[in-house]
């Protein structure tokens, strides 16, 4: 059975954040690995992604990106192969059929949608793409189809949580040059670290942009190995590898 979490907000479109539980992959990929950049078997993943697409939307048409940590945003009209997967970092579009899908492993999943204008979006958003400005990049992209950010609901789905996501000072001051105000995101930890609260700082971005709701799951990846894949856990556990869990919505027909 997929664990697919669900947002209060996204109640009325086809939408899920789905855990690694359930699917076929094996080992330290165990449950619904959907990483195509991960070392696992692909026809493992190939199911894992037909598994994750049916139990949003059977029968529609699973559309990825490969995610390269920017703020690019791509307009999709029709299905894309995973061979022709452009690189950016978010999608949105007004074609009933396609499920957009961004792919984590601690970074934030952002799932944007107008139901009045039938527009949908998914943004991935790590540090980088998010101090890049891509969810600002992916209502905007949205606005161009008609689109109002007043009427959008987000929801930011499991991420690495503010317990769990240790950064050096420089990291935090990176982030308080860009806005002193960002300072707000950041917590004492060990000597020489601070804590940083990723999902707060994403959900600050959107409501700035002027978004009509937020939902935030606040589930962290990092300390729920059951649920969810974690790309800073495989690290310390000294794994070779980890795999991908998906976000995704679409519109129905």
């Amino acid at each position: 059975m997929i664990d697919l979490l669900t947002a209060p907000g996204l109640h009325d479109v086809p939408h899920g954040f789905a855990g690694r539980r359930g699917g076929v992959s094996l080992g330290i990929h165990a449950g619904l690995n959907v990483g195509l950049g991960s070392q696992d078997d692909r026809a493992a993943v190939l199911r894992n992604r037909d598994l994750a697409r049916d139990a949003v939307m059977p029968g529609g048409q699973l559309v990825t990106v490969h995610q390269v940590h920017s703020p690019d945003v791509v307009t999709v009209g029709s299905a894309i192969s995973d061979a022709d997967r452009p690189a950016a970092d978010a999608m949105v579009t007004d074609r009933p059929g396609l499920l957009l899908g961004i792919l984590t492993a601690d970074c934030v999943p952002v799932l944007f949608a107008d139901t009045a204008a039938g527009v949908v979006g998914a943004a991935h958003a790590g540090w980088k793409g998010a101090i890049g400005g891509v969810t600002d990049q992916t209502i905007a992209a949205m606005e161009a189809l008609g689109a109002q950010r007043d009427r959008m609901a987000c929801a930011i789905g499991p991420c690495i949580g503010r317990a769990s996501y240790e950064v050096t000072l420089d990291f935090a001051e990176r982030f308080e040059r860009d806005d002193a105000d960002n300072v707000r995101f950041f917590t004492a930890g060990r000597l020489g670290h601070v804590q940083f609260d990723i999902a707060a700082y994403v959900a600050s971005r959107l409501a700035r942009a002027g978004v009509g709701r937020i939902d935030l799951l606040e589930e962290d990846t990092y300390s729920q190995p059951d649920r969810f894949f974690s790309y800073r856990r495989s690290c310390h556990r000294g794994e070779a590898d980890y795999g991908r869990q998906v976000s995704m919505i679409g519109l129905s027909g």
